[in-house]
C-alpha cells in the first residue's frame, strides 16, 4: 500500500489548482486570519512576535502564511511542502504579489534543513493534518531553538468524530471512536489525515521536548456562511478547529 505522504503529495495535486484562487486572496491581504471562517490573528492571539524570528512553515500549501509572517518582520521564512503544484503556487504568487519565500519540496516528517535553525515553526491544516505526528512533531521540535514556539492549527477533535464519513457536515452524533485514534480516512479521497486524541497530543508534544502553552479553541464567528462540511450553527455550538502552541525546552 503507497504511503501516507505519496497518497497526500497525489490528492494534493489533483487539488492545488482549486486552492490557488483562494490563495492568491489570501496573499492580496496583510491581516493573518485563522481556518476555514478567516478569524483574525487579532483575536486569537496565537502567534508570538516575529520581528526578526527565523520561521518554517511545515505544510506552507500556497505560501500565503509565509507571506504574511514575512510582511509582519520575520527576518527569514522558509516555506516547506511536499507537492510540487503547490509550490509552483507559491512561487508564482510570490513573484507576483511578493514578498517572494525561500520554498523547498519537503513533508513534514523529514525536513532538508538544520536543528536549532528557527524561532518559530507554524502550520495551518499543513504537517499539521497531513503528516504523522509522531515524526512531524519531533522534526519541529528539532528545528527549533530552546525557547522557539510551535503553532498548529487543525480540525478540532470533536469536529472529527462527528464528521461523517460522506460528503455531509459534522452533526450533533459522534460517529467514530475516540481511542486509539490516529489516521482518518474519508471513502472516495485518496488523502489521509492525522488526528490524535488531546490526551496522546499532549504527551507527544511533551515526549518530544515542548512546554504546552494553549489550546485555542475556535468557533464559527456571529454572522458567517455554512462551510461545505461545517455549518455555521454547528460551528458555533461546538468548536471548528484547534490551535495548539508549545514552547521548545
Amino acid at each position: 500500500m503507497t504511503g501516507s505522504i505519496e497518497r497526500n503529495v497525489e490528492y494534493w495535486s489533483e487539488q492545488a489548482a482549486d486552492y490557488a484562487v483562494a490563495g492568491r486572496r489570501s496573499w492580496l491581504t496583510d491581516e493573518i486570519t485563522w481556518g476555514q471562517f478567516t478569524i483574525p490573528e487579532s483575536q486569537v492571539a496565537a502567534l508570538p512576535d516575529v520581528a526578526g524570528a527565523d520561521v518554517v512553515e511545515l505544510g506552507c500549501g500556497t505560501g500565503y502564511i509565509s507571506a504574511w509572517l514575512k510582511r509582519r518582520g520575520a527576518r527569514r521564512v522558509v516555506g516547506l511542502d511536499p507537492t510540487p503544484a503547490q509550490l509552483a503556487t507559491a512561487a508564482a504568487l510570490g513573484r507576483e504579489i511578493g514578498p517572494a519565500i525561500p520554498l523547498a519540496r519537503a513533508a513534514g516528517e523529514a525536513v532538508p534543513l538544520r536543528d536549532g535553525s528557527f524561532d518559530l515553526a507554524v502550520s495551518e491544516y499543513g504537517a499539521s493534518l497531513w503528516a504523522d505526528p509522531e515524526r512531524w512533531i519531533p522534526e519541529a521540535a528539532r528545528l527549533l531553538r530552546p525557547g522557539g514556539e510551535l503553532v498548529f492549527l487543525t480540525n478540532s477533535l470533536l469536529q472529527i468524530l462527528t464528521a461523517p464519513d460522506a460528503e455531509a457536515p459534522s452533526g450533533p452524533t459522534l460517529v467514530r471512536p475516540q481511542r486509539e485514534m490516529t489516521t482518518v480516512e474519508f471513502t472516495g479521497d485518496p488523502g489521509v489525515e492525522f488526528h490524535l486524541p488531546h490526551g496522546d497530543m499532549l504527551r507527544l508534544l511533551r515526549r518530544s521536548g515542548f512546554e504546552v502553552l494553549d489550546l485555542l479553541e475556535l468557533y464559527v464567528p456571529d454572522g458567517a456562511a455554512d462551510q461545505a462540511y461545517i455549518t455555521a450553527a454547528w460551528g458555533q455550538q461546538w468548536p471548528v478547529e484547534e490551535i495548539w502552541r508549545a514552547r521548545r525546552r
